[in-house]
């Protein structure tokens, strides 16, 4: 008997192959999406589960407010870690982390410049599972300058993964790093991706030894089953203020009661080790974090996308099934059961499902390698072999094949064989509530989509195009400049006499290149607390605003004519509030110095320059201090010609004169600020691609519903042919109702969509209003798909020849 359903299953889906096809691509093609976006939502919740303790394992993250600055932090003071595995039952182990930026790592006569170094504590692999292929994890990071390098980098440097324990790496020329041991690479879904882990050991700077007052340690504790989060939490303040309150009155003369009357605090909590990849975007991260909304977001758009073709099918099933009605009459006729009926149409409609699944895991499959290029992801299609996945495909399948298969089953079975046969249809064919209903459905999402889709772009060009306080193109950055040693400042001064090349600077700070430290400064030598202003403090050249278009508000700029200038410093307009300077124009500021032991230093100001923003957009710009100084950590060009190219070959030969074995690095100001945004930008090209594919599949159902209507009126368009309707006046019948559909889609969808990208939006300090014409523009573009949609087949029903239709009549 099931052989003769999947028959004539078969029969009649080639018998109307257009309609057929229409289907199952809609729903090959929803299931498709809904697969991919399944995949990347898994991946993003995966992070760190691959870790055997990660429901026991927390960060502790810092909160302070303190001289006028909100610091959110991902890091901790120095002692912590190993204070809370003495002091606190409940911890079981404690690990630090603390990145280390670049280093050079010689192979043969050169140097490769590495910068995912990091240094940590012995205990490290006790906290984390990071199987080790070689080396012993309970001593590996015991002893000073030992490194543990993972199965890449040992390739990478030794030609094998094994028997590399006791080598010997050359960092940065001169110190000797011993490898012992050899890790597994990081799995790609880990908040953090080091390859070489240096032993802490005899790493920590002196003045950071016992600092209560520094936050700069990346710090991970596992703790005992049977703790209670809140509890240990609140005992770990008890404890951070016994430490920190000694500490700073010695050196910043501040009680602690005074500290927390004035309204600042300096707190810790504890982020779950599983949360931190989806729910944290704090200063200090030791990677590129995502966010909890993208996944509720795209989980959102694939169950509409999965609702609009499943609803598709099963819309545009029934409508099909309507034509079938005098075959149900001549089934009966001839004998054919209720039952047999209901399980020939049951048994089509999943047919037809599994069908479409077939297919929709085959457009998964060619799709999965742009859609791992446009998210940043490394998916495979190995998630498939999940059981819950499979049992959730062979579930769609059933329940959608039997919703879509049981109308015309339970429906069109009950008939009475003369009732049909003679033409009367029950009204439940004629009724277009129910498919109007799930026409607008259809457009709210996609209409809600391309609203979104244009809102994250004209963000996205914002930010782009924002003018940031300083200009950013035409900027080289030559990175690592350190290793040129005392030969930095001839290096500079050979680059600036290459045509092309306007200016330059030597410096460690660029607005481009990440976070700083924070530094309290005072308005006068008493070092009071409550006049505290926590700032940046970069150290740059005479050069550098300049060099970089910065414009002053106030004062000058740094200048070698004034050998005072030695203790001079420039605020931004921002640090300059804060201060409550009303003329800040050679007024003094003080900072800490012979850290750890008390003291200031007197500075006297010189120049306001105007806000630049530093950090990312999604921040407001904070208080900044540049001091006067020849630090060298990378130098920054600006050009003024279009022969980039051969400018870069002409400095990276005279680098390669002074510093032959180093390696030459560069990148482009501009294209440092937009790796900033990779995740928005990312995000916008998977909107697109949803949307696209949202509106693509409403349409597929909606031509559908167009040709059942054009066919179902078909007598009443030859009719009206017949009686001098024109073209223009068939295609306006049969294109209004639908054309209304698609309004009331829009009016639905665009207070759902300002709300949603409205709440987006709120992450961004700087951001766009969301103007009237993006929902206009969105409300057109939707009328116009729809009318091409719907035009087409109406066209093609007007022109058609009235004969045909009522030569039976």
């Amino acid at each position: 008997m099931l052989k003769n359903y999947l028959k004539t299953a078969i029969r009649n889906l080639w018998k109307n192959k257009g309609f057929s096809a229409l289907n199952i691509l809609g729903l090959s093609i929803g299931l498709a999406t809904c697969l991919l976006i399944t995949f990347y939502v898994i991946d993003e919740l995966s992070f760190d589960r691959f870790n055997k303790k990660a429901e026991r394992i927390y960060r502790v993250d810092a909160d302070i407010q303190f001289g006028g600055n909100h610091f959110i932090l991902a890091v901790a003071p120095e002692p912590l870690g190993p204070t809370l595995k003495r002091e606190f039952p409940q911890v079981e182990q404690a690990a630090r982390m603390r990145p280390y930026g670049s280093m050079l790592v010689r192979k043969g006569n050169v140097n490769l410049n590495e910068d995912k170094v990091v240094y940590a504590d012995s205990t490290l692999f006790d906290v984390f599972t990071l199987p080790m292929i070689e080396g012993d994890p309970q001593t590996a990071l015991k002893d000073p300058n030992s490194v543990v390098i993972t199965e890449t980098i040992a390739k990478k440097y030794f030609d094998r993964a094994t028997n590399v324990v006791g080598k010997t790496l050359i960092k940065n020329d001169s110190i000797n790093l011993k490898v012992t041991g050899v890790l597994k690479d990081i799995p790609k879904q880990s908040h953090f991706n080091f390859d070489f882990f240096i032993a802490m050991n005899g790493a920590i700077e002196s003045w950071e030894i016992g600092n209560w007052l520094s936050n700069n340690h990346s710090t991970y504790i596992v703790l005992k089953p049977d703790a209670n989060i809140k509890f240990i939490t609140e005992q770990i303040n008890v404890m951070l203020e016994k430490y920190v309150a000694p500490q700073a009155m010695q050196l910043m003369q501040v009680n602690m009661e005074d500290f927390k009357k004035s309204g600042n605090h300096d707190n810790l909590s504890l982020t779950p080790l599983t949360d931190i990849h989806l729910q944290s975007n704090k200063t200090a991260e030791l990677g590129a974090n995502s966010s909890i909304q993208y996944v509720y977001i795209f989980s959102a758009i694939a169950i509409f996308i999965l609702l609009i073709a499943c609803v598709n099918f099963m819309n545009l099933s029934t409508a099909r099934s309507s034509n079938r009605a005098k075959e149900v009459g001549v089934r009966k006729v001839l004998g054919s059961l209720k039952n047999n009926l209901i399980s020939q149409f049951l048994t089509e409609s999943t047919f037809l499902c599994f069908v479409s699944m077939i297919i929709g895991l085959l457009i998964a499959w060619a799709l999965l390698p742009y859609f791992n290029q446009v998210s940043g992801k490394h998916i495979e299609m190995a998630l498939l072999s999940r059981p819950w996945i499979v049992l959730g495909l062979i579930a769609l399948v059933i329940v959608v094949g039997l919703l879509a298969g049981s109308y015309p089953a339970f429906v069109l079975s009950s008939f009475q064989p003369i009732v049909v046969l003679k033409g009367k249809l029950a009204a439940g064919f004629k009724n277009k509530w129910l498919r109007g209903g799930l026409v607008v459905f259809q457009f709210f999402i996609s209409i809600v989509l391309i609203i979104g889709t244009i809102i994250i772009y004209t963000q996205l060009n914002y930010i782009r195009n924002k003018d940031l306080g300083f200009n950013r193109e035409q900027v080289l950055v030559i990175k690592g400049t350190s290793a040129l040693g005392n030969q930095a400042r001839a290096f500079k001064d050979d680059v600036l006499k290459i045509n092309g090349v306007q200016s330059g600077t030597m410096t460690g700070f660029l607005p481009t290149s990440g976070w700083r430290t924070d530094n309290p400064l005072f308005p006068d030598a008493s070092l009071n607390q409550k006049t505290a202003v926590s700032a940046q403090n970069w150290r740059v050249d005479e050069d550098y605003i300049p060099t970089l278009g910065m414009k002053m508000s106030k004062g000058r700029n740094f200048s070698k004519e004034f050998q005072t200038d030695s203790t001079a410093v420039i605020l931004n307009e921002s640090a300059a509030k804060l201060f409550g300077f009303t003329d800040p124009i050679n007024k003094s500021v003080y900072t800490l110095t012979n850290f750890p032991a008390p003291g200031s230093k007197q500075f006297h100001v010189v120049g306001v320059v105007k806000d630049f923003n530093f950090n990312s957009l999604r921040e407001q710009v904070s208080p900044l201090v540049l001091f006067l100084s020849q630090e060298n950590g990378s130098m920054a060009f600006r050009l003024n010609t279009a022969n980039i190219t051969g400018i870069i070959s002409k400095i990276e030969s005279d680098w390669t004169r002074m510093a032959p074995s180093q390696p030459f690095s560069y990148s482009f100001m501009d294209d440092d600020f937009n790796n900033i945004y990779n995740s928005e930008q990312r995000i916008g090209k998977i909107f697109v691609s949803f949307a696209i594919l949202a509106i693509f599949i409403a349409c597929l159902g909606l031509f559908g519903l167009v040709t059942y209507a054009a066919e179902q009126r078909r007598r009443e368009i030859g009719i009206r042919k017949v009686l001098g309707a024109s073209v223009g006046n068939i295609i306006g019948m049969l294109s209004k109702d639908f054309l209304w559909l698609v309004l009331i889609s829009a009016i639905i969808a665009f207070p759902i969509a300002w709300w949603s990208m409205n709440k987006w939006l709120q992450d961004f300090a700087y951001r766009i209003h969301i103007s009237w014409w993006i929902f206009v523009f969105a409300a057109i573009l939707a009328m116009l798909i729809a009318c091409i949609t719907v035009g087409f087949q109406a066209f093609k029903a007007a022109i058609s020849n009235p004969v045909k239709s009522l030569r039976t009549e």
